[in-house]
């Protein structure tokens, strides 16, 4: 009887290998990852140093043209949660599933096409940080909006966000943007201006009114959308806001 004779296993050299860079690979992400949170917790930790919360909170409600949010119609911050952030009052500041969305779009498009950052984080990125796109900077924006969530209810801090945010043409809070484009305080805006107003600071100098009022129209539309999407309005009722626009 021949014997019997056993496979050779050239495959496991280049199986070993592989093996070894993939786990070069995680160390590495994890240094990556444990360093840019690092820089960003210190950015954090100097920004609320420099500005604790209490005096962000009396700068903004002491601002010119400041509202209370219960003065501000419901429909306008049901506007502003639809298309900002739709699960405002369910994360905790950061949202997991619209960050993973935007990082999968900008991993598509090689570039960052979209922020997936929720009110709090915008609130805390507008009062504390820069514009610029940094990896830390994402970090210590995070960090400060837990800590925002853990100081204010999310109606305080949807409060804080409406008037402290652009609006364009000068503009700088809802009772601003009331006054200067409609002519009237934010609690007697009717539906059409209410939607129209919501769409306006996700590109301020795009939706301007004085600049672009087609535009500015065609994001009420995502806004109404976007209300109908979160059943905040019907059909029917939106379809209504949008033929007679503002003013309505």
């Amino acid at each position: 009887m021949a014997p019997s004779m056993q496979r050779t296993t050239p495959d496991r050299p280049v199986a070993r290998l592989v093996g070894n860079l993939l786990i070069f690979v995680i160390v590495l992400v994890a240094l990556a990852a444990t360093f840019f949170v690092a820089r960003g917790f210190n950015q954090y930790r100097e920004a609320l140093a420099a500005l604790p919360l209490d005096e962000m909170e009396q700068r903004i409600e002491s601002a010119s043209g400041f509202t209370p949010i219960q003065e501000l119609p419901d429909l306008y911050l049901q506007a502003v949660v639809a298309v900002e952030d739709h699960r405002f009052y369910a994360h905790p500041g950061f949202d997991v599933i619209a960050t993973g969305r935007a990082l999968v779009n900008d991993l598509k498009a090689g570039a960052i096409v979209e922020g997936g950052s929720t009110i709090t984080q915008q609130l805390a990125k507008n009062q504390y940080f820069t514009q610029e796109q940094t990896v830390e900077r994402k970090v210590a924006e995070v960090f400060m909006a837990l800590t925002m969530e853990q100081r204010f209810t999310k109606r305080e801090i949807l409060e804080l966000y409406v008037n402290s945010i652009y609006f364009g043409d000068g503009y700088e809070g809802i009772g601003n943007a009331s006054v200067g484009y409609f002519g009237k305080e934010p609690g007697a805006l009717d539906a059409g201006e209410c939607t129209l107003l919501a769409g306006i600071p996700n590109a301020p100098s795009a939706y301007a009114l004085s600049e672009n009022p087609d535009l500015a129209r065609q994001r009420q539309c995502q806004v109404l959308k976007k209300l109908v999407a979160y059943d905040y309005l019907d059909e029917a009722d939106a379809r209504r806001i949008g033929a007679q626009g503002a003013g309505a």
